[in-house]
């Protein structure tokens, strides 16, 4: 996992043609269930999930499981424990995204300081909603939002899961949550996509929550209250958590208020989420790699 981290944040990411992610996405893509009866949708959309999901979860075994019966790194010398780290830190790499994320967070308020207009369009590369017109607030708010709940659906989720069920589970996480996030909408794709939208629910919920505790908010109790607000049983935990820590409002208009007590978010506050984000990265990992030696042990 620190191996992964390191190269992230070295390297970034991959090239398309080389990304798993990317991979799974074109798998996803190659279905249009949308304009089935709902019962067939729903089928049909079960049944692609699950056999995406397994032909991800056994290419992520056989590969970890080859190069540990390759390296056996259980014997002697050392340089088998550490070639092993270092190929299976690779291979789990792509399977998270923190440097991405950071990145593109903060391109967002780059945009800003250009102009509104241009603030927007950045934006819209991040989020589904309409972005044409949000004030320099919302942006803010929006970009802030992202950035939080995708701490937990690119980095937490994917390392406790691989702390879990090793490869095969970091893998089969990022292939429910790619589903989710390209079928899991109250729109003509609402019943070819449940299935994977209860499956994200489900791997996400535990993530969710560790990763609005490495958030470090300054009162949980608030924060019990506060991430109930939001339609999903799981995204407005870690946006709860990073409105509490930076003491702003985030809001969704018609949707949801987050904090409402909160100032405004204003120039700076995308640098300040950042910043509390990269330490929830480090604290989460530590928790994770304990959480995975004492599951070993």
């Amino acid at each position: 996992m620190l191996l992964a981290l390191l190269i992230d944040r070295a390297f970034g990411e991959p090239p398309t043609w080389a990304h798993p992610v990317v991979g799974m996405g074109r798998y996803l893509g190659l279905f249009q269930l949308t304009r089935l009866p709902p019962p067939v949708a729903f089928t049909a959309g079960a049944l692609a999930w699950l056999t995406g999901a397994a032909a991800t979860a056994f290419i992520a075994l056989w590969l970890e499981g080859w190069l540990l019966l390759a390296l056996q790194p259980w014997h002697s010398p050392p340089w088998r424990l550490l070639a092993t780290a270092l190929l299976i830190g690779l291979l789990l790499k792509p399977l998270l995204a923190w440097r991405m994320l950071a990145d593109e967070a903060m391109a967002v308020e780059t945009a800003l300081e250009e102009s509104l207009p241009a603030g927007r369009q950045r934006l819209s590369r991040l989020v589904s909603r309409d972005t044409s017109a949000l004030t320099d607030t919302e942006v803010r708010e929006a970009a802030i939002e992202t950035l939080a709940e995708n701490l937990n659906d690119s980095v937490i989720a994917p390392l406790f899961w691989f702390a879990i069920l090793g490869l095969p589970g970091a893998a089969l996480y990022r292939f429910a949550n790619t589903a989710d996030a390209m079928w899991g909408y109250r729109d003509e794709r609402e019943w070819c996509g449940k299935w994977a939208a209860r499956a994200d629910d489900l791997l996400s919920w535990l993530p969710a929550r560790l990763t609005a505790l490495v958030l470090m908010p300054p009162a949980v109790p608030t924060l019990l209250r506060e991430a109930r607000r939001t339609p999903s049983p799981n995204s407005g935990w870690p946006m709860a958590a990073m409105a509490l820590r930076l003491n702003v409002k985030l809001s969704k208009p018609g949707v949801y208020t987050l904090n409402a007590t909160g100032g405004p978010a204003q120039a700076g506050h995308l640098h300040a989420a950042r910043a509390v984000a990269s330490q929830a990265v480090v604290t989460g990992a530590v928790l994770i790699a304990a959480l995975a030696w004492a599951l070993r042990a």
